[in-house]
């Protein structure tokens, strides 16, 4: 039976909330099927608002992958901002998709993308707003089966009482196959109801159903183990990787937002993976090993991209983008062919050591000069060393220099507060840093109209990285770091007013430090956070730290844990994590030895152009590295 439009009920009241746009649908390439032409339906959410959610690669490279397949059919929904959650709730209307405004509780799954844990209070008024049992083990048959994915899936423990099962890794040929598994199991009439159908995605080893594992603890509140409660269910979970991305050029037909979002311009992945071997960085060590897209695969996307969005930038994502070994080509062969069309070139950042000035002058040549962004993260030599970050003062300088030598009078600088082994000198000499980049810049430029901005975040230790041992900095000690580097830069009356200083508190790191490497424990000061009110906790407008910890206090003693347990606590070697089995192909061992080697100060080579250093991603999820040169060039070599 067709499940009807909530529409109409829904734009009543759209007049009394603010923009209502992102919620009426019909974006340009957006998709909507017929219902009973299709027998797998996947409601694919992004649990932030819609100006935020919409850009998401993720969700937009899944959305049509999906769409693309005969008898599938695929459509969004983003968090609903708390004006119109209270009138949906008055008026009875359920969780809906923007593309055809049906109701999310009417699809067979629900695919939510977590880029960050501080979407989980979203998901649970999601879910209730859907009219779905918070609960996994409170649903029937009739309610979809909500998939969680994403960066932040690699721990779900946290959310593992919300969610049905969780697929860590790469998406595009996961939701294939567990597209496939439901649309068996629907036609053979949905034997054994949902413990089956969770049962069968189990056993393919590549999805991991909470529900079926036991977690034991010690008496000191530490994991014993985690245990299959079911024949047939794999001891550890593997992460799905996507070879060749040629094979996966999307989004072929990107969407093009009807409000205003946080990514005005199409983008194309040019690569997946990094082997820096940054030790702060979850995305880095999860999403080895490195694959680079081919720069005529690059060419077709962007080329193909453009004619169907309208677009006037393009975005050249991946983890460290100047690092395609054919990036010199890419960017020349793209500003040289759309130099007419005046389209735009971007990275996202760019590594001090891979900048020249020939790679900006492209970036440049057909869009505006904007800034430029560099990130030292560590604000001394030491702790440069420390995380890996091979980057020297020397660098940088030299770097900033050719920039502000060739035109160019804004430069913002990226660190972290709280790394391990910090100490408030590495901070200050943050300070020392910015006022050296000044000085140079004025030298060079011959002007005084010279800025440079430091922005600065806390530092969260993160599963499957080096530092999912560390201790986090208190939210008291990185405020007062920070207080002191302010000061020190304000006092400077030569070079001062030329520095910019934004950083974050240290509170919403705590809390998200609580989320990272939390257990199942946390998902009752989750409930407990999103009852009280908590929405929105990536905005600053709508997070209460005051909130999260009083209801952490009032659930996590009864526990014998804390929130200092699970953030300012150093682990040990012995210690079982609660994401020990879930398997990212990083060797636990070869982890524990670059923590060592960390405290060490001993720096590792990018195994991209080294011997390989045994983090055990190629042998045991049986990938390699894939990267040029191709020596081909960006084709057609007609100026568009």
């Amino acid at each position: 039976m067709p499940v009807e439009s909530v529409f109409p009920r829904l734009e009543a009241l759209l007049p009394h909330v603010q923009k209502p746009i992102q919620y009426v649908g019909g974006e340009l390439n957006s998709t909507v099927k017929d219902w009973d032409s299709c027998d797998v339906r996947w409601a694919l959410m992004y649990p932030d608002a819609y100006e935020v959610g919409l850009p998401n690669q993720g969700v937009m490279i899944l959305y049509e992958v999906l769409n693309e397949r005969e008898g599938i059919l695929a459509e969004r929904t983003y968090s609903v901002w708390p004006d119109l959650e209270a009138l949906m709730r008055e008026h009875g209307v359920p969780q809906f998709t923007v593309d055809a405004h049906r109701p999310v509780g009417a699809f067979d799954l629900l695919g939510v993308s977590f880029a960050t844990e501080l979407g989980y209070t979203n998901l649970l008024a999601a879910l209730d707003l859907a009219g779905i049992p918070l609960r996994a083990a409170d649903r029937t048959e009739e309610h979809p089966v909500v998939v969680a994915g994403g960066h932040a899936a690699f721990n779900p423990e946290p959310i593992a009482e919300f969610v049905d099962c969780a697929v860590i890794g790469d998406g595009e040929q996961a939701v294939l196959d567990i597209s496939g598994i439901v649309r068996a199991w629907k036609r053979e009439g949905r034997p054994g109801g949902r413990t089956e159908l969770l049962l069968r995605l189990a056993r393919t080893g590549g999805v991991y159903v909470p529900g079926f594992y036991d977690v034991e603890y010690l008496p000191d509140g530490r994991i014993s183990r985690v245990v299959p409660n079911r024949s047939g269910v794999p001891w550890r979970v593997t992460k799905h990787t996507v070879m060749d991305l040629d094979q996966w050029p999307y989004p072929k037909q990107p969407l093009v937002p009807l409000a205003e979002t946080v990514h005005e311009r199409m983008s194309v992945e040019i690569f997946r993976g990094c082997t820096r071997g940054c030790r702060f960085c979850q995305a880095g060590m999860i999403t080895r090993p490195v694959r680079e897209r081919s720069i005529t695969g690059i060419g077709e996307m962007v080329d193909r991209g453009l004619a169907a969005t309208g677009f006037e930038e393009v975005g050249l994502l991946s983890l460290s983008s100047a690092d395609h070994s054919e990036i010199g080509e890419i960017t020349k062969g793209l500003a040289d062919r759309y130099e007419e069309d005046k389209i735009g070139l971007s990275l996202p950042s760019t590594r001090v050591d891979a900048f020249n000035i020939d790679l900006a002058n492209e970036l440049t040549r057909n869009g505006r000069r904007s800034g430029l962004t560099f990130a030292p993260e560590g604000g001394s030599e030491r702790i440069r060393k420390v995380i890996n970050k091979m980057v020297t003062e020397e660098d940088l300088i030299r770097t900033v220099a050719t920039a502000y030598g060739n035109g160019w009078r804004q430069v913002k600088l990226y660190f972290m507060c709280g790394l391990p082994t910090e100490t408030d000198e590495d901070v200050l000499q943050i300070a020392d840093m910015a006022t050296k980049v000044i000085a140079k810049g004025r030298e060079v430029s011959g002007s005084g109209d010279i800025r440079c901005t430091v922005s600065i975040g806390g530092f969260v230790p993160k599963p499957h990285t080096p530092f999912q041992w560390a201790p986090q900095l208190s939210a008291e000690e990185t405020d007062a770091r920070l207080a002191k580097l302010r000061d020190r830069i304000r006092e400077d009356k030569r070079y001062g007013r030329s520095i910019g200083f934004r950083y974050h508190d240290g509170k919403p790191g705590i809390v998200e430090g609580l989320l990272s490497r939390g257990d199942r424990r946390v998902g009752a000061v989750i409930r407990a956070v999103y009852e009280a009110g908590g929405r929105f906790d990536g905005w600053r407008e709508f997070f209460s730290y005051e909130q999260w910890m009083r209801c952490a206090e009032a659930v996590l003693p009864p526990q014998g844990v804390d929130v200092d347990w699970y953030t300012t606590r150093e682990r040990g070697y012995e210690e079982v994590l609660p994401w020990d089995h879930l398997d990212s192909g990083l060797d636990k061992d070869w982890l524990w030895e670059d923590w060592q080697d960390a405290l060490d100060e001993t720096e590792v080579e990018d195994c991209r152009w080294s011997p390989c250093f045994d983090c055990g991603v190629c042998p045991q999820l049986d990938t390699h590295i894939q990267i040029g040169p191709t020596g081909k060039k960006l084709l057609p070599l007609t100026v568009k």
